[in-house]
């Protein structure tokens, strides 16, 4: 028994599942979940001592690598200073600067703890802004496990909301409309059903919870000018997003300014750390200036802080998105050839520093294609690449992420590995 099983035996005798978190389980490819035990640059090592080239990097946050110099250094420094306070410190109002500074909708923002207890407090904001009650959101969109936001999509055009876990009530979810991603025609019919009554149109503007899906062209355009018409106000995920697909996130990518933002992952860089924001006068609602009631101990946790600030100032500096897209670019293309030298049929989607392998013929456009994927052959390629050490996202709808530690020689050996392992699902 390695060590990793032998953890995992004693963690689901205390821990649900042995996990704090579903999808660690490994249960969407079978097996034992690694435990790991330290990380460094694009690697980490599980507790058999182990090496994996890793393409998770926590989520997404890892974008600079893991046990960056500079980040820990800042961590380690504000650590000495004290790990909590539940008071406001110098490093939450340079944070803020930054995100401000960086993020083309953000005006004010609130900093929060995870990526869930954003986007539950982004819309709480817009309904007391709007004085509305309903939320649209899409198909395969994951925003966190607050209870409106689980839920099964419909059939059809757009439907109510049913939940998509026990313990939700049918209450909880029954304003919540679910219509197709990338299908302009289903939000245009939302809207006409349920228009007056509508207080914001939450999206992931490129999605990494079905699998990386871009948007099509004009979608997100199409999603503010209906939105803006509507009186609603239009809410970008970019938990996975922010700070990755470009210093702006997607919003500056694409061009497209939402009313408001949820942050997540880097902008805490990599420790728990998340923000929600918008133009000044919607935040204006927010308790104390306003009515709309949200607050947290550790929020603008100052270690949180300090590796934000350190995060962002690398990130922003010349020429990083540009090296970052030459080493996405590299992977995207050797992953390609691969498939193709295994006669392996796949699409391969990638934005920015985001990419997915489906095992389909493909195009995936939204969750109804994603879902038409193998998820068999991909486990098959899973483990296959994890027995030449490379860790992906243990479940086919999951996006995976390069990061700036993932030099040539790390491409290079992904991509060899990945000749072997396409013959082994194909």
């Amino acid at each position: 028994m390695t060590r990793s099983e032998e953890l995992f035996a004693r963690a689901q005798a205390v821990i649900p599942g042995g996990v704090s978190s579903p999808v660690r389980a490994f249960k969407a490819v079978g097996g034992s979940p690694l435990f790991v035990a330290r990380a460094e640059g694009a690697r980490f090592w599980d507790e058999d001592g182990r090496p994996f080239i890793d393409y998770v990097g926590s989520w997404g946050p890892m974008i600079l690598g893991h046990a960056q110099p500079a980040v820990v250094e800042a961590v380690r420094a504000a650590a000495s200073r004290g790990t909590s306070y539940g008071a406001p410190c110098a490093g939450e109002v340079e944070l803020a600067e930054r995100v401000v500074r960086h993020v083309p909708s953000i005006e004010k923002l609130r900093f929060v703890s995870s990526g869930t207890e954003a986007t539950m407090s982004a819309l709480r904001v817009a309904r007391g802004f709007t004085g509305r009650r309903k939320i649209l959101k899409f198909d395969g969109c994951y925003h966190g496990h607050a209870d409106s936001l689980l839920v099964a999509a419909g059939s059809g055009v757009a439907t109510l909301g049913i939940p998509g876990s026990p313990g939700v009530p049918e209450a909880t979810v029954g304003d919540t409309l679910v219509a197709p991603f990338n299908d302009v025609s289903a939000v245009e019919a939302a809207v006409a059903a349920h228009g007056r009554d509508l207080a914001a149109i939450i999206v992931e503007p490129v999605c990494g919870n079905m699998g990386t899906v871009a948007p099509g062209p004009g979608y997100l355009q199409a999603l503010r000018e209906i939105s803006r018409a509507n009186g609603t106000l239009l809410v970008f995920d970019e938990v996975m997003t922010g700070f990755r697909v470009a210093l702006g996130g997607a919003q500056g990518a694409y061009g497209v300014r939402p009313d408001m933002t949820c942050l997540g992952k880097i902008v805490g860089g990599g420790l728990p750390a998340a923000a929600y924001g918008g133009r000044a006068h919607v935040m204006a609602v927010v308790a104390p200036d306003g009515p709309v009631y949200q607050a947290g101990t550790l929020s603008g946790n100052p270690l949180a802080m300090a590796a934000g600030v350190a995060m962002l100032d690398l990130l922003a500096r010349p020429g990083t998105y540009e090296a970052l897209e030459a080493a996405s670019a590299r992977l995207e293309a050797g992953l390609r050839q691969s498939a193709r030298a295994a006669s392996c049929t796949v699409t391969l989607n990638r934005v920015a520093s985001m990419l997915t392998v489906f095992f389909c013929a493909g195009p995936v456009t939204d969750y109804a294609t994603a879902k038409a994927s193998d998820t068999k052959r991909f486990a098959r390629f899973f483990h296959a690449m994890l027995e030449r050490g490379v860790y992906l996202p243990p479940a086919q709808y999951e996006a995976a992420f390069v990061s700036l530690a993932h030099g040539e020689a790390e491409i290079d050996a992904t991509v060899a590995a990945a000749r072997e392992a396409f013959e082994a699902a194909a």
